[in-house]
């Protein structure tokens, strides 16, 4: 059996995430959506929730973090190429997202990093396990 992971966030509007994750070229399950939560399809195996603060908060009797004052977790999604990591970098850009560091390039492994407009940093890898850029 494949394993599925959500990933789930806590947001501050709904519809700007909503607008970032899909201008990154994700689709929505809306299925699992409501005007409280938007289910960010990755691939088959993994979404991401992207639930409203006080819908977040039912999940959990612990606070809330802000992802704009703290970090509590980094996020790393694989890409099949440089030329794709920076295309998702610059699509996350456009639709409300920033940089978070300077790309990371050790010749086998290239990596930037964004943050949505919540803050969550979602850093994008690719490796080349031949050797090559």
């Amino acid at each position: 059996m494949d394993r599925m992971i959500f990933v789930n966030l806590p947001v501050h509007d709904l519809a700007a995430s909503r607008s970032f994750y899909t201008g990154i070229g994700l689709d929505l399950n809306e299925m699992f959506s409501d005007e409280h939560a938007a289910c960010v399809v990755v691939s088959d195996t993994i979404c991401v929730m992207l639930l409203e603060r006080d819908r977040f908060a039912d999940f959990t009797h612990l606070p809330v973090a802000d992802a704009r004052a703290s970090t509590q977790v980094l996020l790393c999604l694989t890409a099949g190429s440089r030329s794709e990591v920076d295309q998702v970098v610059r699509d996350a850009r456009a639709h409300g997202g920033r940089e978070f560091r300077p790309p990371q390039d050790d010749g086998s492994m290239y990596a930037r990093a964004v943050c949505d407009p919540d803050g969550h940093v979602w850093e994008l890898l690719h490796m080349d396990l031949g050797g090559g850029a």
